[in-house]
């Protein structure tokens, strides 16, 4: 106590040392900062990679300034790397330690890992016939006298075109594929397109592309035999899912040739000459190329977070930084064959004899491997990614991949992306056949207890046309909650992996009150979300999923859904979900099932309402892309089509009539007369199958109601029930074509003339009723709720309400029996065919 009144400098001196201390828990990096800096505000380093090693040292020397943690605070700028940074486990943080690296206040500093390409110059020769000075041209750019290889361009930030076959978004259909020569024959009538080492066939198949580097073209006449290099050529042509398609009713797979010079001839699109070391361009309307930013990736990756099962990195948190321009080579040095959700094929065939311990009927084995990631994180627990943002990325932006526990996503935008937005958990490890169930010795190995929140994720899977929004494989406790999903070209959230109904690590699962919109852009056997394998405890709840792209590619146009629990998938409750119709599928669920409860658009607005990004994030809603001048898929209305003759065979029928996906799809009967029930696109094109299928048969389509009660509509105050049955009849009008003009026009007029008929059908609690006409012939459907009688609720129709006896009245002089019917019966009640 004596020494301490004696010495009042010491004490201040001490106080001094430690604010420094503690101050100096703050790292600043700056793009006019030098490494050697101090890393202070005043004197910043140039990068995080030092910054980050400051941050080990501090910790490693246990210094007293990382009691409260310790900020790698980024200045404004962008920040070149040459390298990924690579978080280990020494660069942990603790609970009330943790590491940060951040932006500085009102900056937003890009992580880039790409590199700008100046001193563009128009050609002086004419190039594919173009005027001179049409086509512009820089030197490749070269790292230690080697090229830099890419697959994308960016200018000012908009991806360019690698220069392809087919004008704008037009792609030319295969003429067959030989899998036992693996070739593919395909139209060729632009000779002006010649072969050049390193180009490549782009295709569409069912649910995934292919990139396929092309080893040699031969030309006959107006077609083309392509060959392809190894190991593609042999995985292509040997992989029985998903495979190119040869349909006539729906047209071969899509696909377009990329990557040579001779088909470079529209703006937008570029090339790299690696003979000559140049790269071409062609400027779009109001691109400057003398002063234009031009980007192509050269990094891969740009942060490796890794630690292992007993030493993870923890405790650390990224907050308001931009990754950029990341590259992907594996196409282009192997070819890309996925089976699903970016997972590329190793290998792959069909079995022989099918069947393997795991599943009896299994047809077909395969191995894959894991596209690259702008961000890989592996063995980490308790990191945070929050505000940060993730653009111009050539394959997957953020990838949570092996023993990642307890990790927040929240309040990030993923945007402008090749591949998955998001990639969670294993999707079967090289060496592990993708259908067996995941199970594991030590349960740190798997993905768990992961929150995706409040997230943008838009304009994703633009390269690799088979990737989705969000991608879970094999993962648990997993909570993907208030997203907003847009303009993607597969679907928008996957859930498992495995196709396998054998319980293994999934399990806890949630999906919920996430916002997924205008998804299936390019592909079909599409959902907002979609399941694989056994999940117990799993849930799907509050989405709301609507508005669906309308491909021109796709295989099977009517294989659109909202929902889509796939092979295996049990476990699950899916419930109150709102989607516009109930076009759903459910393949070969597990033995256990699962609870589906209220998925239609007559759950509470308030789904709607509460779906998608929260505050304080929802600013991120002015960076979402829809593709306006992209067409959206026709709902399906309400159609019956009729057929009349004898000795139906219904088994036929329905196989006939499957692929067309009709919603709600039911069969109803009376003698000779079969009628199809339900919501469905195309029906004239329906008929046609069935046409084929059944010549005897006089077959009718009744389409565009003349009169078309909906519950929602015109009952106040009413929740129209969750599931309906349906009461089909059919009668004929008198053959006065004056009266049959009249009974339409009562129809037509009468919600305004007759509001007490609506009155009843509200009383009665009838969900529709719709009459539709087809030259005499009419055919009336009347939902009610599923369980209930129509002789219970058709007699509330009239209760205090005397003008529906009435207009019943009237409506008996327009109305007579079909033929066959007895005398004096009018309406035929057609009997249900389960």
């Amino acid at each position: 106590m004596f020494l301490k009144n004696r010495h009042p400098l010491l004490s201040f001196l001490f106080l001094f040392f430690t604010v420094f201390s503690m101050q100096a828990a703050d790292i600043w990096v700056a793009t006019n900062g030098n490494d050697a800096n101090e890393g202070t505000k005043a004197s910043p380093l140039a990068t995080v990679h030092m910054a980050l090693r400051k941050a080990r040292e501090l910790r490693r020397l246990k210094d007293a300034s990382v009691k409260g943690g310790i900020h790698i605070i980024i200045k404004d700028g962008t920040y070149y790397f040459d390298e990924p940074l690579f978080v280990r486990p020494e660069d942990s943080g603790t609970a009330d330690s943790p590491t940060t690296i951040e932006a500085d206040a009102n900056a937003k500093p890009i992580f880039n890992g790409g590199i700008e390409i100046k001193n563009w110059k128009k050609t002086t020769t004419s190039i594919n016939g173009l005027k001179k000075g049409t086509v512009w041209v820089a030197d490749a750019p070269e790292i230690a006298g080697e090229l830099i290889n890419y697959r994308q361009l960016w200018v000012n930030d908009v991806k360019a075109v690698r220069a392809k076959s087919t004008a704008g978004t037009t792609m030319e259909r295969i003429l067959s594929w030989d899998k036992e020569t693996e070739t593919c024959w395909i139209p060729f009538k632009d000779k002006s397109i010649k072969f050049e080492p390193g180009m490549e066939m782009f295709i569409v198949q069912w649910w995934a592309i292919a990139n396929l580097r092309i080893k040699n073209i031969e030309v006959k006449k107006d077609s083309a035999r392509l060959s392809f290099e190894k190991p593609e050529s042999r995985v292509q042509s040997e992989h029985p899912w998903p495979a190119p398609w040869i349909s006539k009713n729906n047209g071969n797979s899509a696909f377009f040739l990329n990557n040579g010079l001779s088909m470079l001839n529209e703006a937008g699109e570029w090339y790299l000459d690696r003979k000559n070391r140049k790269i071409y361009y062609i400027p779009r309307a109001g691109e400057n190329m003398a002063s234009a930013k031009v980007t192509v990736p050269v990094l891969e990756n740009l942060i490796q977070i890794k630690g292992t099962i007993d030493s993870p990195v923890h405790d650390v948190k990224f907050k308001g930084i931009s990754f950029q321009y990341s590259n992907w080579l594996r196409p282009s040095q192997q070819g890309h064959v996925p089976l699903q959700a970016g997972m590329y094929l190793l290998d792959a065939y069909k079995l022989k004899t099918p069947g393997t311990p795991n599943q009896a009927s299994l047809e077909n084995q395969a191995w894959v491997g894991r596209p690259r990631a702008a961000v890989e994180v592996n063995f980490a627990n308790n990191t945070i990614f929050e505000s940060c943002s993730f653009e111009h990325l050539s394959s997957t932006g953020l990838d949570l991949h092996k023993g990642t526990n307890n990790n927040k996503v929240q309040g990030n935008l993923f945007k402008d992306i090749g591949g998955n937005g998001i990639n969670l958990g294993v999707f079967s490890e090289e060496a592990f056949e993708a259908h067996l169930p995941l199970q594991v010795k030590d349960d740190r190995e798997v993905c768990s207890n992961e929150l995706i929140a409040d997230n943008l994720i838009t304009n994703v899977a633009n390269e690799d046309w088979g990737c989705l929004g969000i991608a879970a494989g094999f993962v648990k406790n997993l909570t993907i909650e208030h997203n907003e999903i847009s303009d993607v070209a597969y679907s928008g959230i996957s859930m498992g992996w495995g196709w396998t109904h054998t319980e293994n690590v999934m399990r806890n699962n949630k999906i919920l009150a996430n916002k997924i919109h205008h998804y299936a852009k390019h592909l079909h056997d599409v959902a907002g979300i979609y399941t694989l394998s056994s999940q117990p405890d799993s849930r799907i709840e509050e989405n709301y999923i609507d508005k669906v792209y309308n491909s021109p590619y796709a295989h099977d146009p009517f294989l659109w859904l909202y929902l889509y629990t796939d092979e295996g998938s049990q476990g699950f409750t899916i419930k109150n979900n709102w989607i516009p119709i109930q076009k759903i599928l459910k393949n070969n669920n597990g033995p256990k099932g699962n609870i589906w409860q209220d998925n239609n658009q007559f759950v509470s607005n308030s789904v709607k309402e509460n779906s998608g990004i929260r505050a304080p994030f929802a600013n991120l809603k002015k960076e979402v892309v829809v593709d306006e001048a992209w067409g959206l898929q026709e709902m399906p209305k309400s159609v019956a089509i009729e057929l009349i003759g004898k000795n139906f065979d219904i088994e036929k029928i329905k196989s006939t009539i499957k692929g067309f996906r009709i919603v709600g799809e039911e069969l109803y009967q009376w003698e000779n007369h079969l009628v199809i029930y339900g919501l469905m696109n195309q029906p004239e094109r329906t008929k046609r199958k069935l046409a084929l299928a059944f010549p005897a048969l006089e077959i009718k389509i009744y389409e565009n109601p003349i009169y078309d009660f909906q519950n929602l509509e015109r009952c106040k105050d009413s929740k129209p029930a969750s599931e309906w049955e349906n009461i089909v009849l059919t009668a004929n009008l008198v053959a006065d074509e004056k009266m049959q003009k009249e009974y339409v026009d009562y129809h037509t007029t009468q919600f305004e003339k007759w509001p007490e008929i609506a009155k009843g059908f509200c009383n009665a609690d009838f969900q529709q009723l719709q009459v539709f006409k087809n030259g005499r012939q009419l055919m009336l459907v009347i939902s009610i709720p599923k369980g209930e009688s129509l002789d219970k609720l058709n007699p509330k129709t009239t209760e205090n309400n005397p003008r529906v006896d009435e207009w019943n009245a009237i409506m008996k002089k327009y109305q007579t029996g079909i033929e066959d019917a007895k005398q004096g019966e009018t309406w035929i009640f057609l009997k249900n065919i389960k």
